[in-house]
């Protein structure tokens, strides 16, 4: 076999943009990479601290888009790092044997989960923590179906997509795991109109969609849920992978209407930036059900989940939250960024919508309809909708070096999602660049002209 040449870590190192983006969409994702530089997201960062990430000329940029929320303390946190040398001499993976830093993260979960979560299993994702709980709950309840939302969003693998709620990325991979209903978000008629009618292993949804365009139930939802479940006998699965861990203004989502479910899905910010951690909690009921005494203690397993590396920058970040007031800390500036927002919205036609909960916040934009529209025969609007979000966030980009994303669900809106340790005047900076794009681009059109343009 003739020698080949190997790039290492300097050879990733010494890459540059040109070059990077040559090899990424040669090796890793040749569309994304053409969807990445038509947006402007093609740069080469090369340092990282807190919400600001620089580039190889040593231009900052805030990064508001936070890792999809794994970003929980911005980039290169340094007590997480610390934490991670107090452990590098401990075995990372002795699977065989009993870990102190399962027990102990699994303790310290318990202390700040909704009362009852008593029993823990570590992965290393949110669409793995997701599909360990589908596992867990037809394990507890036997044959059955899965009850879940219109626009929902719990990953990509497979048992997570049968449970997802955009066709876009299903329908490449029917047929998907069997056996089960959606209904829409926030309905709870129709959720009791889905336990009524079928026998229903669990209802599994997010207390607020974030990738479905950060959709926020009406007031109750939740606690109509919690009760709906119990009446007909299914278990209630809440996905906090996104909305835990201070994200909406409390520890977890759930709290906010004092609701606890059956079993709690948690990822993205439990790894506090540095590590990929997935968890799934649940009741000793729930656990014992499905997986108790000896013959079926092994099965649900995973090879690298609950390391020692991982559960150390777990522990160290819920400490740090808890030490640090990041649950408050959350609620004040996520209202008054969605405030300004508001702001924005009065002045602003393009935009229809605003809505959020603690630093979680989506811009929805309006769609152009009209005479425009009927002449394209609906081209405008199926644009609008698949691409006007990326618009806007690539303005941001190139005029204001401000970072932020569509979400997946729903392209049409624009999440922020900064670090929990984001400064009011870093708001400030955001919404103002956010003025000024709008103030630039009043309608979709002038919008998609302006990047063409560039």
């Amino acid at each position: 076999m003739p020698e080949k040449e190997l790039l290492g870590v300097n050879g990733a190192l010494g890459l540059s943009q040109k070059a990077m983006g040559e090899l990424f969409g040669k090796y890793v994702n040749p569309g994304l990479k053409t969807l990445q530089s038509v947006v402007g997201f093609d740069k080469r960062f090369v340092r990282a601290d807190g919400v600001s990430v620089y580039d190889e000329d040593g231009n900052r940029y805030l990064d508001f888009v936070g890792g999809y929320g794994c970003l929980p303390f911005g980039h290169s946190p340094k007590d997480i790092l610390a934490a991670l040398d107090e452990v590098k001499e401990v075995p990372n993976y002795l699977q065989v044997m009993t870990s102190p830093y399962q027990a102990a993260l699994a303790h310290d979960l318990a202390q700040i989960a909704p009362d009852g979560l008593e029993i823990t299993f570590f992965s290393n994702s949110g669409t793995e923590a997701v599909e360990s709980a589908l596992k867990l709950a037809r394990g507890a309840m036997g044959e059955g179906v899965f009850v879940y939302c219109s626009g929902a969003f719990h990953g990509k693998t497979l048992g997570s997509l049968s449970v997802g709620g955009r066709e876009k990325y299903k329908k490449p991979f029917v047929p998907l795991v069997p056996g089960t209903v959606e209904v829409p978000f926030g309905d709870a008629a129709a959720l009791e109109k889905a336990l009524r009618e079928n026998k229903v292993v669990a209802f599994i949804t997010e207390p607020i969609q974030g990738e479905g365009g950060v959709i926020v139930p009406p007031p109750g939802y939740l606690r109509k849920a919690r009760e709906l479940t119990e009446k007909y006998g299914a278990l209630l699965i809440l996905d906090e992978v996104q909305t835990g861990f201070a994200r909406t203004g409390k520890m977890f989502a759930a709290d906010h209407e004092g609701v606890r479910p059956d079993i709690l899905c948690l990822a993205k910010a439990l790894g506090g930036g540095v590590m990929p951690v997935g968890a799934t909690m649940a009741t000793k009921k729930v656990w014992e059900r499905a997986y108790g005494g000896l013959s079926r203690a092994v099965l649900h397993t995973s090879t690298f989940g609950g390391g020692a590396r991982a559960c150390a920058a777990a522990l160290a970040t819920i400490g740090k939250i808890a030490r640090e007031g990041l649950v408050e800390k959350s609620a004040r500036l996520g209202a008054y960024c969605l405030d300004g927002l508001r702001t924005l919205k009065e002045r602003y036609k393009i935009i229809e919508d605003v809505r959020g909960m603690g630093l979680l916040m989506g811009i929805e934009f309006r769609k152009p309809g009209g005479i425009l529209d009927i002449l394209t025969a609906g081209s405008v609007n199926k644009i609008a909708e698949e691409y006007c979000g990326a618009l806007v966030a690539s303005e941001l980009m190139k005029r204001h070096r401000v970072i932020s994303v569509y979400t997946l669900n729903n392209p049409n809106v624009i999440r922020l999602e900064p670090a929990l340790i984001v400064e009011k005047e870093e708001i400030d900076f955001v919404l103002n660049a956010l003025e000024d794009v709008l103030s630039r681009n009043k309608s979709f059109f002038s919008l998609a002209a302006s990047i063409v343009r560039k």
